[in-house]
């Protein structure tokens, strides 16, 4: 498939599949630390955190699979190595053993905000790509992250 196929110029197309090939690194990334966060939370907020948290990854497993797929319904390979997500990711690996709980939700915040700001950054390429069905996916994604941001701030006391 191309993204003839769907009535889209594969020239136009081609920076959105490579940001969404960026974004898939990133997400990954972001999935395993969300993982980790779940396997090794601890303290007082464990059953509200250990609960968030998996609602998280459950989100960003379903939302890593719906990337690639629009990377292949834009007619091009999704990445799919390791050495990719981690070479390509501005999100960085860290070790959630021991970490603090409130630390958790910071380093979740933290991705939260460099996703956003790939999603902006997609969703002016997809407009200018002429690109709606990305552009709605992406949204939806970031719609997801705003909310959940403002709800993990509020979780932990900030502004």
């Amino acid at each position: 498939m191309d993204a003839k196929a769907i009535s889209l110029s594969e020239t136009d197309v081609k920076p959105v599949v490579d940001l969404l090939n960026d974004y898939l690194a990133n997400y990954h990334i972001h999935y395993q630390k969300l993982r980790g966060c779940h396997w090794n939370i601890k303290g007082q907020n464990f059953f509200t955190l250990h609960v968030k948290f998996e609602e998280l990854y459950t989100n960003a497993q379903e939302t890593i699979d719906e990337i690639a797929e629009r990377v292949l319904t834009l007619g091009k390979p999704p990445h799919s190595r390791f050495a990719d997500y981690i070479n390509e990711s501005e999100i960085r690996e860290i070790n959630t053993i021991g970490m603090k709980d409130l630390d958790m939700v910071d380093a979740i915040l933290d991705d939260f905000g460099k996703l956003i700001s790939l999603e902006r950054e997609l969703l002016t390429a997809t407009e200018e790509a002429g690109d709606d069905g990305t552009n709605d996916m992406v949204n939806r994604f970031m719609q997801f992250k705003e909310k959940n941001t403002w709800m993990l701030r509020s979780f932990a006391g900030k502004k």
